[in-house]
């Protein structure tokens, strides 16, 4: 399957986007750093022979692109209560080779595929904390970044290949997560590692058998804002990098479609799994988007005691000041409907589900 990923993925970028040469040399460059990791890797277990035994506790931040789950995840990260992930930490997991790494990182920021990243959105670069899906990408060439940027263009419709349900991964997944996180709260000194994964949704039962103490705390904002902002921003990596908005507009209809019922789904699995009792509930925090912006103080207290975290002064006083600019906040990352030939109705209809359980105020309160 991985060699059909890798050959796919070639003919699916030289067919849409009419690049044949550049794709060649960056699977060999790929390739050439999977085997130099695997190397790093082993040579830890030489050097950091403590690696085997080190227990770790996840706090997991779950939720579809543009629910809060990037500010959610840094901030407390940024307040010590966790460590997490940069996004060169994912491309070089092994502890051995980061210390090789590290002073080259201002180099290696000129060609990192983080600079095709719109900055509207948020700040991405190599040092900047970024969502775990990332490692399963550069680990085995798979998971939801594939399909999302590179093989929801394929002629045929692949979503099969990365839905846990037609083709379960979790487990090596999930010994692939252990296996870095361990080395994350080596390097940090800190038993607490904050992931953020948001294709967990599609999965998050599997996840709970494996990592049976992890708590999670999974983000809802309000699809109308959701689907066309997480569709803007994928979009504009790959006009960035690719053109994206000078493709044919059918190969462009296709794409849109593809990605927005996968994000879709994304909600959908979620929703199934906590409405069947699948999930066990008291390990999962829900934080809506809309609270976090205005009654973040009390959203924060909330979220510590579930964490089990100390409030100390210092957390408190920042906490205390990330409220007042969250009141002020207005994003800068616009994005319309029409642009992806939706409407508000279609997704009104669509996520009637997320409404109905989890927006619906005033059933809630009921509740």
């Amino acid at each position: 399957m991985k060699t059909s990923r890798a050959i796919r993925s070639y003919l699916t970028i030289g067919r849409t986007f009419g690049t044949w040469v550049n794709p060649i040399f960056s699977g060999l460059l790929l390739s050439i750093l999977r085997l130099f990791v695997a190397f790093g890797l082993m040579l830890d277990h030489l050097f950091f022979p403590s690696i085997r035994k080190k227990k770790i506790s996840p706090l997991v931040i779950v939720g579809n692109p543009r629910s809060g789950t990037t500010f959610l995840h840094r901030f407390l990260i940024n307040q010590g209560l966790g460590t997490g992930a940069q996004l060169w930490q994912m491309v070089y997991p092994s502890l051995t080779l980061q210390k090789l790494i590290k002073p080259l990182l201002p180099l290696l920021e000129i060609i990192s595929p983080a600079r095709h990243h719109s900055t509207a959105a948020h700040k991405t670069s190599l040092t900047s904390i970024e969502t775990d899906d990332v490692s399963l990408l550069f680990k085995y060439f798979d998971g939801f970044f594939l399909y999302g940027f590179i093989l929801s263009f394929a002629e045929e419709d692949l979503f099969d290949w990365f839905d846990p349900k037609k083709r379960n991964t979790s487990e090596r997944d999930f010994d692939w997560f252990e296996t870095y996180w361990k080395r994350l709260a080596m390097s940090a000194k800190h038993d607490t590692v904050i992931p953020k994964l948001f294709s967990l949704s599609t999965n998050i039962p599997a996840f709970q058998n494996r990592f049976p103490e992890a708590k999670i705390v999974y983000m809802v904002r309000d699809p109308l804002n959701v689907l066309p902002s997480g569709l803007s921003l994928v979009t504009g990596v790959l006009d960035k990098r690719f053109g994206f908005w000078s493709l044919d507009e059918k190969i462009r209809r296709r794409y849109i479609d593809r990605l927005y019922n996968a994000l879709l789904e994304l909600l959908k699995r979620f929703h199934e799994d906590w409405q069947s009792g699948a999930i066990n509930q008291s390990k999962v925090f829900i934080v809506k988007y809309d609270r976090m912006m205005t009654d973040f103080e009390e959203l924060m207290s909330d979220i510590l005691k579930f964490m089990g975290a100390t409030q100390t002064d210092d957390i408190m006083t920042e906490i205390s000041k990330t409220a007042e600019s969250q009141r002020q906040y207005k994003s800068a990352h616009q994005y319309n409907l029409e642009k992806f030939g939706l409407t508000e109705d279609q997704i009104r209809s669509d996520c009637a589900f997320i409404y109905d359980t989890f927006l619906n105020t005033e059933k809630n309160e009921i509740d």
